[in-house]
């Protein structure tokens, strides 16, 4: 097996001199079910000279009557038994050359070693060494002295650069005092550039790195390093959990402290009903078996245990817990856990604006966690409020001064710009002052408009004043927003979840207020119930402005599917929103005849592959997606025999009839390739 040796330092430097490498401490481990363990530079790789029995016989040894080297020649130790005439008439043979050149291995043939060789020389070929996959093994025995062969501490002869293309050329700081076998020093021959250079001069120069010398390629400094070898540690369910939610889930909702943060803040076990929560939702994207319900027990036991404190990280908790039982089809559980969460926070006064003050603790991350806390509820409870229609969003109608948050790469990097208020966005237009409002500040607004249309009277004709008061309001929202704002994605191309969020709950919003007075017949869709009971709208007369604001947010919903960015990075509430956009496309469908059924059917296949998708994480995606696909299915069926009947198609041409009917042929093998 080939080693490389990352380092060789010679035994003339302690190790004394060589950091240790800095680790980084979670701090919060042992809260999170061991955390992360801690992280390291892999340290110097020193070669000690306690191991010289392990190195070549060329390492001095005093006690057997060797020469001590000086550095600077290298001097065959003499023979230790005189009896032997014959060994001293004979020269000692030169140990045989490391590594052959390519080419020479290649043939089979011997190698002096030079560079380039004199057989490459000869043949004008390019001489290449690498090191040998097997390792130097030492000299031969009993082989006749071959001056083709060189010493192997001899360097090139003086037509060899300094640098040897086999052999890294690091510049290495060292006392020669010793020898190291694993530095090969270069020829000090009075033909040789290095001639006349004393050790400390040597010290400067690049040395030649010989990677045989311990005979097997092993660099035992390396085998002496405790950090090598050692089993990577595998991270325990919690731990994975934990770092599930930060990886797919927080940017979607990002209130809680950042990760770091909460480490730190996990530490003294003040937090753990949090924790847990936050690894519940976690487990919602990797599969941890029945982890994930334990979870969940541990975080609703923990939240309302008598002793556990009534804070802005209990409120947390319970939004967390909310959000996760919402996407996971127990809705009623959800209610119940978000009322209390809305309790919590009116109770400890989260709602104010010096209660980031009181209890930020002078930390700036702290203060705006809190700020995010309070306006995370506001739009969860909006949006919740929304889609299911079963609640009435209670925190629209609760007073707020709570400044708005920052963007959120200002908040997960610590650099908090001082806060503004919802007056100063409100004002901008007409105060005059040009200033910056982040993402999330524009996702309330969006979720502040849904409350104002909730909060409206019934409205039974589809002329009502209230209708244009609230269009107004979701058009002035829309016109008004900076360029930057304009899109789902930032000025890195990367998804902004704050602005894809408010873009689709103002499109929500656009067809609850248009849907109930349009044309569009809401019976046949009356099964899809995944996310809100179904309403009864019975069609209009004529294709009306609602029609078209109706379809059109549907339209930009399904657009929002095509996205360059993962599906499941969106929030789970998403769910719902391309629930709504297939029900108005379904409705529209189901009419008699449409011209651009095609880009409509296509739009369908749009919602319900990103739905599929959802579900892979999200149960109620999965229900939403078997409802919109069998209303679908029904629909065509329906218009199939429409199709049977000759008066169908009177007053169409040969060619729409042809076109129709070769159309209709793919719909229904499309839908059930979803399915897979």
């Amino acid at each position: 097996m080939e080693s490389y040796s990352p380092e060789v330092v010679p035994p003339s430097i302690s190790s004394s001199h060589v950091n240790s490498p800095n680790t980084l401490s979670n701090g919060g481990g042992s809260i999170i079910g061991g955390g992360p363990g801690s992280v390291g530079g892999a340290p110097s790789v020193i070669s000690d000279h306690n191991s010289s029995a392990n190195h070549t016989p060329v390492a001095t040894d005093h006690a057997a009557g060797g020469v001590e080297q000086n550095g600077s020649s290298h001097t065959t130790p003499p023979a230790t038994n005189s009896a032997n005439s014959s060994s001293e008439s004979r020269p000692v043979p030169p140990p045989t050359v490391p590594a052959a050149c390519l080419n020479c291995r290649g043939k089979h043939l011997k190698c002096d070693g030079l560079n380039p060789c004199s057989r490459c020389k000869t043949s004008n070929s390019e001489c290449v060494y690498v090191a040998s996959r097997r390792g130097y093994k030492g000299p031969r025995r009993n082989t006749a002295a071959n001056p083709n062969k060189r010493h192997a501490s001899s360097s090139p002869p003086s037509t060899v650069s300094d640098s040897c293309p086999m052999l890294g050329g690091t510049p290495v700081a060292t006392s020669l005092s010793t020898f190291n076998p694993a530095i090969v020093l270069p020829d000090t021959s009075p033909n040789s550039p290095f001639a006349g250079l004393n050790a400390n001069a040597a010290s400067n120069l690049q040395l030649y790195r010989n990677p045989f010398a311990n005979g097997n390629g092993l660099d035992h400094g390396a085998l002496s390093n405790p950090n090598i070898g050692n089993p990577i540690r595998i991270q325990s369910i919690g731990e994975r959990c934990f770092d599930s939610f930060f990886h797919h889930f927080h940017a979607c909702h990002p209130f809680v402290l950042p990760r770091e943060y909460l480490l730190r803040l996990a530490k003294d076990g003040a937090v753990d009903h949090l924790i847990a929560a936050v690894r519940f939702v976690g487990s919602l994207y990797i599969d941890v078996g029945p982890s994930r319900s334990a979870f969940l027990e541990e975080a609703v036991r923990l939240a309302y245990a008598p002793t556990c404190p009534k804070d802005g990280y209990l409120a947390q908790t319970l939004l967390l817990l909310t959000i996760g039982l919402d996407g996971s089809c127990q809705q009623e559980k959800a209610r119940q856990l978000l009322a209390d969460a809305e309790r919590t926070a009116v109770d400890i006064a989260l709602n104010t604006r010096q209660f980031a003050t009181v209890h930020g603790r002078g930390n700036a991350v702290l203060e705006e966690c809190w700020r995010r806390t309070w306006w995370e509820l506001y739009v969860v409870d909006g949006m919740i409020a929304g889609v299911h229609r079963a609640t009435n969003f209670l925190l629209f109608d609760i007073p707020a001064d709570v400044a708005l948050p920052c963007e959120e790469h200002q908040y997960l990097s610590g650099n908090i710009p001082p806060p503004m208020t919802l007056e100063e966005f409100d004002d901008q237009l007409f105060s005059g002052e040009d200033r910056d409002f982040s993402s999330f500040a524009y996702r309330i607004a969006a979720a502040r408009n849904m409350g104002r249309f909730m909060r409206l009277p019934t409205i039974s004709f589809p002329n009502d004043e209230n209708i244009s008061r609230v269009e107004n309001l979701l058009t002035n929202w829309r016109m008004h927003l900076p360029p930057t704002k304009r899109d789902d994605l930032n000025k890195n191309c990367q998804l902004d979840e704050m602005m894809f969020q408010a873009h689709f709950i103002t499109h929500a919003t656009s067809i609850l207020l248009h849907q109930p007075h349009s044309q569009l017949d809401s019976s046949p869709v009356r099964s899809v119930t995944s996310c809100a009971p179904h309403p009864n709208i019975p069609s209009g007369d004529a294709f009306n402005t609602h029609t078209r604001h109706t379809i059109t947010s549907a339209c930009e919903i399904s657009k929002m599917v095509t996205q360059a960015v993962p599906i499941l990075s969106h929030t789970h509430f998403f769910t719902c929103v391309v629930t709504l956009s297939s029900i108005v496309h379904l409705s529209k469908w189901a009419l008699y005849f449409i011209q651009d059924e095609e880009d409509l059917r296509q739009q369908i296949r749009l919602n319900i592959g990103a739905l599929n998708k959802l579900s892979e994480v999200w149960k109620s995606a999965g229900t939403a997606s078997k409802q919109v696909k069998g209303v679908a299915q029904d629909i065509y069926k329906a218009k199939k025999a429409q199709q049977i009947n000759p008066a169908f198609w009177v007053g169409f041409t040969q060619e729409e009839v042809i076109n129709s009917i070769a159309a209709d042929e793919h719909i229904m093998d499309e839908f059930n390739l979803l399915a897979q």
